[in-house]
């Protein structure tokens, strides 16, 4: 009798290629909705303080969102929305290097120079933010096996 063929299942995207593109879904949602909020109240207090106030709020909506949508976390609490609003500063720091590198070489770079140079920093800055959630803030929890795994103490009971 001969083993019959595996039917072709439905496929499912990795899973880790699923929580990213959750990420820039729920980021970028976030990013679009604190900038239409800046404009709004940038009209009515100091655009520096508008932007202080939309960023951590929009930084602790992101945070809850990434939290139950992109990493499917039940971490809570203070510590996540540290650790994030900290990797928001880490990118702030790099998109900013970046254009203070590309104002050090061009003196006076073109619009559209300065907004690839911002992209392409803010993209690389957004991989990297997405993988220090993943791995620091929003760690999945070790799968457990059903059956008990042999340790050191166990094998040498066992002997």
């Amino acid at each position: 009798m001969t083993a019959r063929s595996h039917l072709p299942t439905k496929r499912t995207a990795h899973p880790l290629a699923a929580a990213f593109v959750r990420f820039v879904v729920c980021g970028g949602g976030v990013g679009l909705a604190a900038s239409g909020a800046l404009v709004l109240l940038g009209e009515r207090i100091p655009l520096v303080l508008a932007n202080a106030v939309i960023t951590v709020v929009s930084t602790v909506i992101a945070t809850e969102l990434h939290s139950r949508i992109s990493f499917r976390s039940d971490r809570t609490g203070w510590r996540v929305h540290l650790q994030s609003g900290l990797t928001v500063v880490v990118s702030y720091a790099f998109t900013t290097g970046a254009l203070l590198v590309l104002h050090s070489v061009q003196s006076a770079p073109s619009a559209l120079v300065e907004q690839t140079v911002y992209l392409s920093a803010s993209a690389a800055a957004g991989v990297g933010r997405f993988a220090l959630l993943r791995v620091v803030v929003f760690t999945p929890a070790p799968v457990q096996s059903g059956s008990p795994a042999l340790t050191r103490p166990a094998v040498a009971i066992a002997a």
